[in-house]
């Protein structure tokens, strides 16, 4: 049954539809990816990182330091997985560092 427009709704339900109706996702994601991002590799390493960009799944991400870029590319995997899981979802399915 769908909801008539003027029916009480709770607020994250209204955002979450604003959301999805103007297509709005993408853009939030690349926002939110860059906080995890931060957030869970710490300020040594967002010192370094000079862009980032999500796109269709693959996160790349460019780091300034050569030695930094070949020491996180041995745990793709286990950030890709840490990523995703602060991300609530499964968004990332693979990391390119440049």
């Amino acid at each position: 049954m769908k909801r008539r427009k003027n029916e009480e709704m709770k607020l994250s339900d209204l955002l979450k539809s604003f959301v999805d109706e103007n297509k709005l996702e993408k853009g939030l994601n690349q926002v939110k990816i860059r906080d995890v991002w931060n957030s869970q590799m710490g300020p040594a390493i967002e010192k370094y990182t000079t862009g980032m960009k999500l796109k269709s799944g693959v996160l790349y991400v460019q780091l300034s330091s050569s030695v930094l870029r070949e020491e996180l590319s041995y745990g793709k995997e286990k950030i890709i997985r840490i990523l995703n899981e602060e991300m609530g979802e499964e968004i990332i399915s693979k990391l390119v560092l440049r």
